[in-house]
């Protein structure tokens, strides 16, 4: 792989490949990804690959369609909102309404939300926490790890966002998302696919500076 020179553009996608695992969890399960050989040079003079996979595979985006029999398609997210700052939010586990008003007090406007779980950790929030995310401005949100809400299915996290008419961007790369500051650039490239309910996408960021990622021994 040819190496960039420019070192403050992180990539936070995660690689597919033939080996590539799909997420499964409870009643979810996405389809498995698929390359195979559709023609060789040696055959008809070119090579291609035929790709099968789930419009949710890897690290994808969300539609409100994906939760909701009503909810806007992926077409319905203008591009103007596939590029922006982001504001990162740091949730622990139990976060309450109270937890999230003091995070917010930075906020300064910034059009992406960026949610991010400490590594390997599951984070329950309660409802009004999550709808107090919600009701700020930003159509597209970033999540990094997973979250739950409490004394809520498996789905309420991504019911409530898709029911604020808002998509999400998904099962990035935490080793990845694990270093970036506070503040930065997001740039989110799904394919333009009509009518469905997400899109794998490569989701790069652009930072002044990496951080040092903190582990807990």
């Amino acid at each position: 792989m040819r190496t960039g020179k420019r070192k403050n553009i992180l990539d936070l996608t995660k690689p597919m490949e033939s080996l590539f695992v799909p997420f499964s969890n409870g009643r979810y399960s996405d389809p498995p990804l698929e390359i195979s050989q559709w023609s060789t040079i040696q055959n008809e003079g070119f090579r291609v690959s035929r790709l099968s996979m789930g419009t949710q595979s890897g690290t994808h985006i969300d539609a409100p369609s994906h939760f909701l029999d009503d909810g806007a398609c992926l077409e319905a997210l203008s591009p103007d909102e596939f590029i922006g700052t982001y504001f990162l939010l740091k949730l622990k586990d139990n976060l309450t309404l109270a937890d999230v008003a003091e995070l917010l007090k930075r906020y300064k406007g910034e059009n992406i939300l960026f949610l991010k779980t400490p590594l390997n950790q599951l984070v329950e929030i309660s409802r009004e926490a999550l709808q107090k995310i919600l009701s700020l401005p930003p159509v597209l949100l970033a999540l990094s790890g997973e979250v739950t809400v409490e004394n809520s299915d498996s789905f309420a996290f991504y019911h409530a966002i898709a029911e604020a008419e808002k998509f999400i961007v998904e099962d990035l790369d935490q080793n990845k998302t694990d270093v970036l500051p506070d503040t930065g650039e997001l740039f989110v490239f799904p394919l333009r696919l009509i009518g469905v309910t997400g899109s794998p996408c490569r989701v790069l960021a652009r930072v002044a500076k990496a951080v040092k990622p903190v582990r807990k021994h």
